[in-house]
């Protein structure tokens, strides 16, 4: 949808947090004409500025998913731009950053065109392109033509769904993205090592007898894209880091001064392989939930700073085909709806990271890696991308409130803190008092 004219809106009486300045304190905000005016205390509205209430509230730059699935173009059953983009509204979110795996693969300018296009009609978020590495799809064959994939707007490249398989055009990718400025995203996956397998490999799948992925099956391909980024150089990001083998080759590459940066979701911070021992096929995802230890290792990464973003992998299937037997349904579980409210119950509230690391994972980092100037941060100048959460309030997660087309949540019912209370968009408000204004 088009951006409606905007008022100016001081949001007044709230905690702002933004890690990119260091501001982490009482503070109102002024927002003018679809940008971040005067961040200070004790501000006053003039004429006819609105004044929204955030006392008790954190207020911070709106947060940015740098891995989720929107599946428009070709899979509108699963999801589409428009409540792909509400459910992260209502998740906080205000930037997405949309996957090359749709039906219709983002191998071409038409299809990013498409959806950017798609998105500025509908959308209640930004939407930012992910440009596939190869023709198709494929993990093979011919490079995608970047340069005209970065004129088009793709903010990064990645074949997320299959791993490039190829290594000399993994190199070629990697020499592109320091070409074109734009990072590499991988998807990690040795075929030899998980063809066939569903779950972790281990005491989870000996119980149930399902075939195993084991974690080397994520860590080979990593280090050997780590080794070809030291020979080629480029900007590496390793997404949907879940063992702790991964996350030691990470942590090494960047005391190594490799441009590398690397993601986990909520789910490997607080999920356990033991979660589909009743094949329950809500928690089945690539890579598969691992073992205690590699959760807290994971959680153990995110406060030390080897992992920079945290991100939803949001992969909304129907619920017919996650209906099927836990060996033939497809991976993905959703999370633009649940995230935030994870990793303030899980992380923030047992004080493993403090709401400033938060935001800096969940909004600062994936701003600064994707180059998305003006976001990330509510610095005077900065676009009016805000989000106001309220921490006290208490919710059961049901799927059958969720905007998002996807029900494969593996936290229905769970009990989570915080609530969005209020989101601008580029100024322009799309939720009010906890819910989404509909046009």
């Amino acid at each position: 949808m088009t951006d409606n004219e905007t008022r100016d809106t001081l949001i007044a009486g709230g905690h702002v947090v933004d890690p990119l300045v260091g501001y982490d304190g009482p503070g109102d905000i002024l927002l003018s004409g679809g940008f971040v005016s005067v961040v200070g205390e004790g501000l006053s509205p003039k004429g006819d500025t609105e004044v929204v209430d955030a006392t008790g509230c954190y207020v911070f730059p709106g947060l940015i998913d740098m891995h989720v699935h929107l599946r428009q173009p070709g899979r509108e059953d699963k999801e589409t731009i428009r409540t792909g983009t509400m459910a992260a509204a209502a998740g906080g979110f205000t930037s997405v950053v949309a996957k090359a795996n749709t039906f219709l693969v983002m191998d071409n300018p038409a299809v990013v065109e498409f959806v950017l296009s798609t998105a500025e009609r509908e959308g209640y978020a930004n939407v930012w392109p992910v440009g596939s590495i190869t023709e198709g799809l494929k993990g093979f064959g011919r490079l995608s033509e970047v340069g005209g994939l970065k004129r088009a707007g793709v903010v990064a490249l990645s074949d997320d769904g299959v791993p490039v398989v190829n290594s000399d055009v993994m190199a070629r990718a990697l020499e592109y993205s320091a070409d074109f400025d734009v990072p590499v995203i991988t998807h990690s996956e040795d075929y030899g090592l998980s063809g066939g397998g569903s779950i972790d490999e281990g005491t989870a799948s000996f119980s149930t007898g399902l075939a195993g992925i084991p974690p080397e099956a994520e860590e080979i391909p990593v280090a050997r894209d780590i080794e070809l980024q030291r020979a080629y150089g480029g900007k590496l990001h390793v997404a949907h880091v879940s063992a702790i083998g991964t996350l030691e080759r990470v942590r090494r590459a960047k005391e190594d001064g490799l441009d590398i940066t690397c993601e986990t979701a909520p789910h490997y911070l607080t999920l356990t392989a033991d979660r589909v021992a009743g094949f329950d096929t809500s928690a089945k995802m690539n890579p598969p939930l691992r073992k205690e230890e590699d959760r807290q290792a994971l959680v153990a990464g995110v406060a030390d700073g080897t992992v920079d973003c945290i991100v939803t992998d949001h992969a909304p299937h129907t619920v017919w085909e996650k209906a099927e037997p836990f060996e033939t349904a497809p991976f993905g579980v959703v999370g633009l709806e649940t995230s935030v409210f994870l990793i303030y119950t899980y992380l923030v509230k047992t004080g493993v990271v403090s709401v400033s690391r938060m935001v800096e994972l969940m909004s600062a980092n994936p701003a600064r890696r994707l180059g998305l100037e003006g976001r990330g941060t509510l610095a005077p100048g900065s676009r009016a991308d805000v989000t106001v959460f309220d921490p006290r309030p208490e919710f059961l997660v049901a799927s059958d409130e969720f905007k998002s087309r996807g029900k494969n949540s593996p936290y229905v019912g769970e009990k989570l803190s915080g609530k969005v209370v209020h989101v601008w968009v580029n100024g322009r408000r799309v939720v009010r008092g906890g819910e989404i204004i509909e046009e």
